[in-house]
């Protein structure tokens, strides 16, 4: 493929010599601070990161739905790893600890009133049986 006219490294030579054949008298006030492109640049990469922390945030109510019901699977696989340590009688620290931690993501709402209910109730008895355990 042939390309014709003038090509930008020719732009670019041509236009570095206009500037060079100016006067020699060149000079930088101390009042005005010179400006960079650097300003610029940080602006577009924070919003370009604004947009997708935005993007991030928008929830699909499908989505918190599926959330809020692995939340409550995991809770309650948590209480029936529980209950069989409370049966074998060698109720360890993992499993509470990891039962603490599912109850902290069963305060979020689902959009879902009837499955909301269910996780509330979840939630309440992860409450007590780590009231029961003594963990805070």
């Amino acid at each position: 493929m042939r390309v014709q006219g003038p090509s930008g490294a020719a732009l670019a030579a041509a236009q570095s010599a206009i500037r060079r054949v100016g006067s020699g008298n060149f000079s930088v006030s101390e009042e005005e601070a010179p400006r960079g492109n650097v300003a610029a640049s940080n602006l577009r990469a924070i919003s370009t990161v604004d947009a997708l922390i935005a993007l991030q945030a928008v929830d699909d109510p499908a989505e918190r739905r599926k959330r809020a019901v692995r939340h409550g699977r995991k809770a309650l696989d948590e209480l029936d790893a529980l209950k069989l340590g409370l049966l074998d009688g060698s109720v360890d620290q993992s499993t509470l600890a990891r039962l603490k931690v599912v109850a902290e993501g069963l305060d979020q709402s689902s959009g879902d009133a009837g499955l909301d209910a269910v996780l509330n109730e979840i939630g309440l008895r992860v409450a007590v049986e780590l009231a029961k355990a003594g963990v805070r």
